[in-house]
């Protein structure tokens, strides 16, 4: 096994071990013990669970709460744990409980899983993870059990609020209200979404991100990265709620019906869950036209570098709007606080856009295909959704297909680990070549 796993670069053990751990769950939700009516799920649905439980995307074909019992619903948790921490962040904490020290492929593995820049203190840091991890679902699984606490039966109210907690920190999207409502009933609750949403806003910062507001009361200094995570963030949520608020306002299936204050906690979650979360608490296929493109655009953009989101990531779309505007304005260079971002980067920028960009025209085109008499906005919202490891979903999901759900299950593989080690491998050192080829121009616009 190890001489094996030496022959392997890390991108492609990172693809074999969720690939593993996506056959492992396949395995466990087709058993009879797995559902509510004893008979197991049929083996491509379970593929498909089980694949967007592990890329924590939260499409489903089957009702989570309606169909599996405790034991197919705590198969489905450990499978959002594992996929969105990483497998190689479990192993290394086996290897941390058992004492053995962890080898130097192993610190590169988890360097390509964090996409941090050295192997330096990366150890310290996946414990970091861990126990920040555990803290924030523990506060966040507190919080909600008391608020379900009023609605159902304490036992229940605890496993509930524990398994939203879990399932939102690590932008999965699975809920267990049944019905397909995900959190709809909630809509309007400040206490559930005012902690749905820090739970997903603190799952898509990314864990590099994290560790540097931790050290900050002593290094007094956040990166570049970070910086431009925290801002972009903050402004691509105030942005979203506000328009989501005036696009919404007077649609009486979606925010008419409820109070100032309903509406702009449900105009909030609308604007968090899109950084590929998957719960939500207005109606989906209800939205207006104009919230479901900007739903699409948060959805193609996603969350943070290293963190339990999908999509393109913030960092890559504010790279390229500076690029833009540098262009526009006649400036040589882009630069982002004071910082001049390196040629290599805006190409790696160009690279995981315009790839992100392919395997959603081309996803979109296939479902026109195989799915028939939908709109086409059905069908770039599901593709979106997919590639960005959402879930949201327009209804199409459990209406899908047997080619269509393959096409989204090898959808949401890829938009988990496509971008990522897409990423990695032109994040490698490049060769340089014999010679070079004279210089020369083209006309462009």
């Amino acid at each position: 096994m190890n001489k094996i796993k030496d022959k392997l670069n890390p991108s492609k053990i990172l693809v074999l071990g969720f690939a593993m751990v996506i056959l492992i769950g396949t395995f466990l939700l087709t058993l009879p013990i797995a559902t509510e009516d004893g008979k197991g799920l049929s083996v491509l649905d379970a593929l498909f669970t089980a694949t967007s439980a592990t890329c924590v995307t939260g499409l489903i074909v089957v009702d989570t709460g309606d169909t599996f019992s405790t034991f197919g619903e705590l198969t489905i948790l450990t499978l959002i744990q594992v996929g969105g921490l990483g497998f190689m962040t479990f192993a290394s904490f086996l290897f941390i409980l058992l004492g053995k020290k962890i080898s130097l492929k192993d610190r590169l593995l988890l360097k390509e899983a964090f996409n941090a820049t050295s192997i330096a203190g990366i150890v310290k840091l996946v414990k970091r993870i861990l126990i920040f991890t555990a803290v924030t679902e523990i506060i966040g699984g507190i919080l909600l059990s008391i608020r379900f606490s009023f609605d159902m039966p304490v036992g229940k109210a605890i496993y509930f609020g524990f398994f939203h907690a879990i399932s939102n920190f690590n932008n999965a999207g699975f809920d267990l209200m049944g019905g397909y409502r995900s959190l709809t009933p909630y809509v309007d609750d400040p206490i559930v979404v005012l902690t749905v949403c820090s739970m997903i806003i603190i799952g898509g910062l990314g864990f590099i991100v994290i560790n540097e507001l931790y050290e900050y009361r002593n290094t007094h200094r956040l990166s570049l990265h970070t910086k431009v995570m925290l801002t972009a963030t903050l402004f691509l949520i105030a942005g979203a709620t506000s328009l989501i608020f005036l696009f919404e306002y007077s649609n009486n299936k979606t925010l008419g019906p409820l109070s100032i204050g309903g509406k702009a906690l449900g105009a909030l979650f609308q604007a968090v869950t899109p950084r590929t979360a998957g719960a939500n608490t207005l109606p989906i296929a209800d939205l207006t036209h104009s919230t479901l493109f900007l739903t699409i655009i948060l959805m193609f953009i996603g969350a943070g570098s290293g963190s339990t989101a999908g999509g393109i990531k913030i960092t890559t779309i504010t790279v390229l709007m500076k690029t833009v505007f540098s262009q526009i304005r006649g400036r040589e260079d882009v630069v982002l606080y004071k910082r001049r971002i390196l040629t290599e980067t805006i190409l790696k920028a160009i690279t995981v856009a315009m790839c992100g960009l392919f395997i959603v025209i081309l996803v979109t085109f296939l479902l026109s295909i195989t799915e028939k008499n939908h709109d086409f906005i059905m069908y770039l919202f599901e593709a979106t959704s997919a590639f960005g490891t959402v879930g949201l979903s327009m209804g199409l999901t459990p209406e899908l297909s047997p080619i269509g759900r393959l096409i989204i299950i090898f959808t949401m593989f890829v938009g988990r680990l496509g971008p990522l080690t897409l990423a990695f491998a032109i994040t490698k050192k490049r060769k340089k070549e014999a010679f070079r080829y004279p210089k020369g121009d083209i006309m462009i616009g």
